[in-house]
């Protein structure tokens, strides 16, 4: 399917809005929204599953997630895939990984969407072997290639979300595995070799 970011620039202005929207009613609000995040394998931590990319944990913690994601957005708007639907795929994929898988802990913000668009981007764009899809896959990796490797490990530290970042960058790989595979099928793409 094929749209242009002239088209999509609505929505993604929209999404972004309301991270801050958000972001600025928990300031004023005498209850903390940031403590609706993903908490693993409690049943209130479900409902951060949809919630987590909205919440934010502080000031730097938003302005530092927004910046790349508008990015990632834009690029994705660009795309064949139907970024909405790809999107809310990564969330849900990524934040049921994290909520079997992930520590304990509140997990929130959009950063797991960060690295689940980096890593949808650059498996997509690689499957597709489209001069377009390798040069987003390619400026991806160089913008964000080593962050992702680094960001996904233990290492970093107990305060970041190091576990939420590894589920979504499974889920958006998968997930763009998956998405070529189809396409390539049903939308008449010449037929990729399937991984033996």
């Amino acid at each position: 399917m094929k749209h242009s970011i002239r088209d999509e620039f609505h929505g993604v202005a929209v999404f972004v809005g309301a991270m801050w929207a958000v972001y600025l009613l928990d300031l004023i609000l005498p209850i903390r929204l940031a403590a609706w995040g993903i908490v693993p394998r409690t049943l209130w931590g479900l409902v951060g599953i949809p919630l987590c990319p909205f919440l934010h944990a502080s000031w730097t913690h938003l302005v530092g997630n927004t910046v790349p994601l508008v990015i990632l957005l834009m690029l994705l708007a660009g795309s064949r895939t139907r970024s909405w639907e790809t999107v809310a795929e990564i969330v849900l994929a990524g934040g049921g990984l994290l909520w079997l898988f992930g520590r304990s802990a509140d997990h929130v913000g959009a950063s797991g969407l960060v690295y689940g668009l980096i890593a949808f981007l650059i498996v997509a764009g690689f499957r597709e072997k489209r001069l377009v899809s390798l040069l987003v896959a390619m400026l991806v990796g160089f913008l964000y290639g080593w962050s992702l490797l680094w960001s996904v490990l233990p290492t970093i530290g107990s305060h970041v979300s190091w576990d939420g970042h590894l589920c979504s960058a499974i889920a958006g790989a998968w997930l763009g595995y998956r998405v070529v595979k189809t396409k390539t099928r049903a939308e008449g793409y010449p037929a990729l070799p399937d991984a033996a």
